[in-house]
């Protein structure tokens, strides 16, 4: 690849349009008063395509990345038939992301985190001493840990331990990837709060979540691939969310593309689904409440158990605030749907038969969701549609390897102390 020039950029304030230099890892406004996100305004109002040996950066117009780091793979977007004629749609493009060589998927973490993954590391300066955090439920967990050892980042993960199954690869890792687990019985918010425990430490620096624009930005991609394989911007996007920041993302993908002149005017009615009984944003929005309803932790803990996509369990998403999902709902017409474990099982099974390949219980959500949608006749039959499968592929991955599982160097308890986490994580990285 040639020589690559960081991307030009601003960011701005949703919440107030304020206009200012990245200068460094911004993840918030500090001028601004309320809670909000910051977006990123890209020089370059169209977007060039690179080849595909960029992988991931073929859409580095567009991501505001520093350096091209090795190891990517760009999400693949291709015209449905099977499951689009068992549906009776004739427009339904599936945007895969995950691993399925058939068709030129090449994901091999199986999930569309690594699109985050390598936009984030790419952020990241070349010369930053500090360990990048990462808090996560599994799947984001493993493509962080694929791009920081193949690139030499130093990482330090936190996953509730039940979910540690998540975290294999084909190969050992390099050992400046870490892992710490919160103990049985925890969750993705247990995680997280291990991660804050950590982040207490002057050596350690938070990847930031939806917050970062490089995670939005590199989820934003799905978008990218669909629309310039498309040739337009589709009417209808449905996706599983956890905490939303893949919607979120792509309603700001539309954004832009709207101002690129060459797809289309339309505003993708964002279609997002939960697994019950885990749902919170669906609970909130059907009450038209921009702020979460009230959720014990136990029930919250309990219901996060109970669901096969254990992605999806975000308790504290980036919901409510300036730029987030509710205002996405809210811009876009779009809906929050439920699908039990039963309805994925059997959407994620349909997929299989008709698609030829396995996915994630998470994009079988989706596909639940995109199945209901067609027979409460929501969707016209010749409505373009993009089915986000977020995920998908690990079974034929994995079918002639032997897998390589990283295990926890720490196992805290949930009612851990600050200073035990602080002294552990340090003398990790000693």
């Amino acid at each position: 690849m040639e020589n690559f020039t960081p991307t030009a950029y601003t960011l701005e304030c949703v919440a107030t349009g304020n206009e200012f230099e990245d200068t460094g890892w911004l993840l918030a406004d500090r001028s601004c008063e309320t809670p909000s996100l910051i977006r990123a305004r890209y020089a370059k109002r169209q977007i060039e395509l690179r080849s595909d040996e960029y992988g991931l950066y073929k859409f580095c117009d567009w991501l505001p990345v520093k350096r091209l780091l090795k190891g990517s793979a760009a999400p693949v977007t291709y015209r449905s038939k099977g499951l689009a004629k068992h549906l009776g749609l004739e427009n339904l493009w599936i945007t895969f992301n995950g691993y399925y060589p058939a068709i030129g998927a090449r994901m091999t973490t199986c999930s569309f985190k690594e699109t985050e993954a390598y936009s984030v590391c790419g952020r990241a300066a070349a010369d930053e001493e500090r360990v990048l955090v990462v808090a996560s439920a599994g799947n984001t967990a493993r493509a962080f840990a694929k791009v920081c050892s193949e690139n030499g980042i130093r990482l330090l993960l936190a996953v509730p331990y039940d979910n540690i199954d998540a975290l294999w690869f084909s190969e050992p890792l390099n050992p400046c990837v870490k892992l710490i687990a919160c103990a049985t019985g925890g969750d993705y918010f247990d995680a997280i709060r291990l991660s804050d425990m950590a982040l207490k430490s002057r050596r350690f620096y938070a990847e930031g979540g939806a917050r970062n624009i490089a995670r939005r930005d590199g989820m934003a991609t799905t978008v990218l691939s669909a629309v310039t394989t498309i040739g337009r911007i589709p009417d209808y996007y449905f996706q599983a969310v956890g905490s939303g920041t893949g919607a979120i993302a792509a309603w700001e993908a539309n954004r832009r593309l709207i101002a690129d002149g060459r797809f289309g005017t339309n505003t993708m009615r964002l279609m997002v689904s939960q697994n019950a009984p885990f749902v919170p944003m669906y609970d909130a929005w059907r009450v038209d409440s921009r702020q979460m309803l009230p959720y014990a932790d136990d029930k919250a803990r309990r219901d996060a158990g109970i669901i096969d996509a254990k992605v999806l369990s975000n308790r504290k998403p980036p919901y409510g605030i300036a730029g987030g999902l509710y205002d996405a709902l809210k811009a876009t017409g779009g809906d929050v749907f439920v699908a039990t474990n039963a309805q994925a099982r059997k959407a994620g099974q349909l997929f299989r038969e008709l698609e030829g390949v396995d996915i994630y219980s998470a994009a079988a959500v989706a596909t639940a969701s995109l199945v209901k949608a067609v027979a409460d006749g929501r969707i016209a039959k010749d409505a373009t549609v993009m089915l986000n499968i977020t995920g998908g592929g690990e079974q034929l991955f994995k079918r002639d390897r032997e897998m390589w599982y990283l295990k926890p160097s720490c196992v805290f308890p949930l009612d851990v102390e600050a200073d035990e986490v602080v002294a552990r994580v340090e003398e990790l990285f000693a």
